[in-house]
């Protein structure tokens, strides 16, 4: 059992460059998508990713927001699955608060490019995996 949730979630999602976020497609199918690491999280609760407008995800999630969250730590075989929902987020207040220098690469037209967008991820309840396994609510 862990002995602190928070910490020890944290750190293991701190240390990770890539997420993994998994939604269904039109036809009930779940795929599985590799993210740049979030742009902000809120505890392990919240966790926010950037991403197109115009993707595939964006569509699936504007018709079912069920989701999940997986980041792994490849190194010492273990990580953490969270089960939650979806907002896409296109207000320029949000935009504006995640944009980086380089995101231009993704979104050629700036913190203004109506294809970029946030999605915002709030988990419900999770999984941690490392020498057995841990489920636990958020």
């Amino acid at each position: 059992m862990m002995r602190n949730r928070e910490q020890t979630l944290g750190n293991l999602i701190d240390h990770q460059k890539i997420a993994y976020l998994s939604y269904l497609d039109g036809e009930g199918y779940p795929i599985t998508k590799a993210m740049l690491m979030t742009k902000e999280r809120e505890g392990i609760k919240t966790f926010y990713f950037s991403t197109n407008t115009s993707s595939n995800k964006v569509a699936r999630f504007r018709e079912n927001p069920k989701a999940s969250v997986y980041f792994a730590d490849r190194r010492f075989y273990r990580g953490v699955s969270f089960l939650g929902a979806i907002e896409v987020l296109e207000d320029q207040e949000t935009k504006t608060r995640f944009w980086e220098k380089g995101d231009e690469r993704y979104y050629p037209l700036g913190v203004t490019d109506p294809d970029y967008c946030i999605l915002k991820f709030t988990a419900a309840k999770g999984r941690y995996f490392s020498n057995g396994s841990e489920d636990f609510t958020c």
